[in-house]
């Protein structure tokens, strides 16, 4: 028996050296709680590290999936329903209605002018033109129904204090008439400044006008669409996030446009025009998403967050 122990004991000793050593494994949990408390510290780095966590925590990816996929099946609805409205209501003025569609698509710089050749008004009869505008409202309440769903899950609103089926609703076309509402007034006052003034002035002044109307539209978007309980305060962080990142969107995307899809133009069809519309869908509802969690972490003070 002792033999057969001092031979054991033997092999183990020979077989030790070829086996990591366990001070390896605890060395490398050290350094990862090392970077954990770091992050924990650093006040750069806390407070983003949370709002991703609770992105993780909420799904984030999936909510923002969910808003694209129902932008892109409203949006061909609701512009209809714009542009029919239009039609009526500048019904003498052709240029002033071209003028407020061109800005409105302008929102979507890689691909609105394909969209402005591909939306046009509703026509017909008045029970078809009726019927077809209701439909195209009900289509468009998709998205604001997306968004919706998301702020409350962000905010963790029990199902029991949500709005009911017509009040959710209302609240939608609330948005909708607001953001028309919005899109007109905008393109007005970007023509007049421009009218009153030249150059650099009427860029910067152009630029002021659009970073409002973004703010605008951020805060119409919150304030409509997040629960009441939720205290107006409490949005203004993730509304002026929003607001400038979209804005820095915006240029970049007509950078693209002008460095890039123009001296491409063989290879965009209606493939590429698709997959550009997914992506700046996309993209817009991952600004939404962070926003909203942006607000959730900086009102409930959840950070710092525990990396592993």
């Amino acid at each position: 028996m002792r033999a057969l122990n001092w031979v054991d004991t033997h092999h183990v000793a020979r077989a030790d050296p070829q086996t990591p050593p366990p001070i390896r494994v605890t060395s490398l949990r050290e350094r990862l709680r090392a970077i954990d408390r770091f992050q924990r510290a650093s006040r750069p780095l806390r407070f983003p590290i949370a709002v991703y966590k609770k992105m993780d925590d909420d799904e984030a990816g999936q909510l923002t999936a969910l808003i694209a996929y129902y932008g892109f099946v409203s949006l061909f609805p609701l512009l209809l329903v714009f542009v029919t409205v239009l039609g009526f209501v500048l019904e003498g003025d052709r240029g002033a209605r071209e003028e407020i569609i061109h800005s409105t698509l302008g929102q979507f710089p890689i691909i609105g002018t394909q969209l402005q050749q591909n939306v046009h008004s509703l026509q017909g009869s008045g029970l078809a033109l009726a019927v077809g505008l209701v439909g195209s409202l009900l289509g468009g309440l998709g998205i604001a129904g997306a968004l919706q769903n998301a702020f409350n899950q962000v905010w963790e609103i029990p199902r029991e204090r949500r709005p009911n089926f017509v009040a959710w609703r209302l609240r939608g076309l609330a948005m909708l008439v607001l953001l028309a509402l919005l899109a007109i007034l905008s393109t007005a006052a970007t023509a007049f400044v421009t009218a009153e003034v030249a150059g650099t002035a009427a860029a910067v002044g152009g630029v002021l006008l659009a970073l409002a109307s973004n703010l605008l539209l951020f805060f119409t978007a919150f304030r409509l669409l997040t629960a009441r309980e939720i205290a107006t305060r409490q949005l203004l962080p993730g509304v002026v996030f929003g607001a400038l990142v979209w804005q820095l969107l915006q240029h970049v995307g007509g950078y693209y446009v002008d460095h890039v899809i123009r001296h491409a133009k063989d290879t965009s069809g209606l493939f590429a025009f698709v997959l550009g519309l997914l992506a700046w869908l996309y993209l817009g509802g991952l600004v939404t998403v962070v926003a909203a969690e942006i607000n959730v972490v900086r009102a409930r003070k959840l950070w710092p967050r525990n990396l592993f």
